[in-house]
């Protein structure tokens, strides 16, 4: 691979590193072609992109960057190395992953790292957690739930007590 080459995947990575807040970094390494290839079908039809690149290339595009990604260096980037990017979903990479290895019975992509708002989640005992983890849509609709659910008990026993008190009224002057 040329010099120009390299630079232009290590520009194109620090722009999405820098314009995505979730990234996982993941070892696919052992798979079948047929079992990547299913792999990336699984992260595309999700909307997930995902990509390989040379651990050395992440790096120069990670330092690029104003945050400081040298925990990932030491840990993350070693072996094989594929990102999952998602703008969206934080959570998504990880039930993607969580899915593959559930449908095919086996231990691999290895979840290596994720970054998710600038925050840092090294290793495979990580994936459970991050898996469960909701979005910032979901958790302003579990607060408007939540803001809710006392409003609409409120109105329901009104409108209950309303008709109770129609029908003692009707009663009374029925007498």
């Amino acid at each position: 691979m040329k010099r120009e080459e390299k630079a232009a995947i290590i520009e194109e990575l620090a722009e999405k590193f820098a314009n995505t807040n979730f990234f996982y970094f993941t070892d696919a390494s052992g798979l079948t072609v047929a079992e990547v290839n299913q792999f990336r079908k699984l992260c595309f039809d999700s909307g997930v992109e995902y990509r390989v690149a040379k651990n050395t290339l992440i790096q120069k595009a990670l330092e690029k960057l104003d945050a400081d990604y040298s925990s990932l260096n030491d840990q993350a980037l070693k072996g094989f190395t594929g990102i999952m990017f998602t703008p969206e979903k934080g959570n998504l990479p990880a039930k993607i992953i969580k899915e593959f290895k559930k449908s095919d019975k086996q231990d691999r992509p290895i979840f290596k790292a994720a970054c998710i708002d600038s925050e840092f989640f090294l290793g495979e005992d990580k994936l459970n957690t991050l898996s469960n983890l909701k979005s910032k849509v979901e958790l302003i609709g579990d607060i408007i739930t939540l803001l809710q659910s006392p409003a609409k008990n409120v109105i329901s026993s009104l409108q209950s007590g309303k008709n109770k008190l129609v029908g003692i009224i009707k009663t009374l002057s029925e007498k």
